[in-house]
């Protein structure tokens, strides 16, 4: 995929992309910050030829080896809850799939490293943020469970895969007034949770029902 292939797309879509906005406006995201982010992503740039006419609709779509690209509601409300109205630094991304998500954080976070699990996923994710310029994100091959001791404390940390319970690993990553977003459970029952770390404690906000596939071990 590159951007050539789909420029014909990209140059007729803004009308489609603000629509995409205008929705999400509706559906309750406030974040203007977050809403500015979301319309400067081309969507279709990260699913296939024969799916980028969907891009901007309001549902997932396949990417490959049983993973999706997430709902633009999902994207723009965990991004929103992350965000809390400030300015971030440095951010983790576990899942990172196409890189969508990891290119929409770039937007609004100083630094942005995303895990993905599945190499060819991950080789596609780094040409598209290579043709896009983006010099913030840094995207690595690895099991998201683990997360990435090496350059942590992060301020935010968003998962794209739903798991039972956090990753303790994860959660001992996270910055003090760090905040975590994640969805919790498997199959119908998963809930999108806030986690905030304070200096003697973690906080858990329960927000809504949502459904991601699952977050896997190892990687592929």
């Amino acid at each position: 995929m590159s951007l050539q292939k789909h420029r014909g797309i990209g140059m007729t879509s803004e009308r489609t992309r603000s629509r995409m906005i205008e929705r999400l406006r509706e559906q309750g995201i406030k974040d203007t910050s977050v809403l500015a982010a979301m319309s400067l992503v081309p969507r279709h740039l990260f699913v296939s030829e024969a799916l980028a006419i969907r891009a901007y609709e309001d549902t997932a779509l396949p990417i490959g080896f049983g993973q999706t690209i997430s709902h633009p509601y999902s994207v723009a409300r965990m991004v929103e809850v992350l965000r809390n109205g400030k300015d971030m630094q440095r951010v983790l991304e576990v899942g990172g799939g196409c890189g969508y998500q990891a290119v929409v954080l770039s937007k609004l976070a100083r630094e942005v490293y995303s895990i993905e699990r599945i190499a060819t996923l991950l080789g596609q994710a780094r040409r598209t943020v290579r043709e896009l310029r983006i010099a913030n994100i840094k995207l690595k091959h690895g099991d998201g469970n683990v997360g990435l001791a090496d350059v942590a404390p992060f301020d935010g940390i968003i998962l794209a895969a739903a798991t039972p319970e956090p990753p303790p690993a994860l959660l001992a990553q996270l910055a003090v007034g760090g905040r975590m977003v994640l969805p919790r459970g498997m199959g119908d029952s998963q809930q999108m949770v806030l986690i905030e770390r304070h200096e003697d404690a973690y906080q858990e906000t329960v927000l809504e029902m949502v459904h991601f596939v699952p977050l896997l071990p190892g990687v592929a």
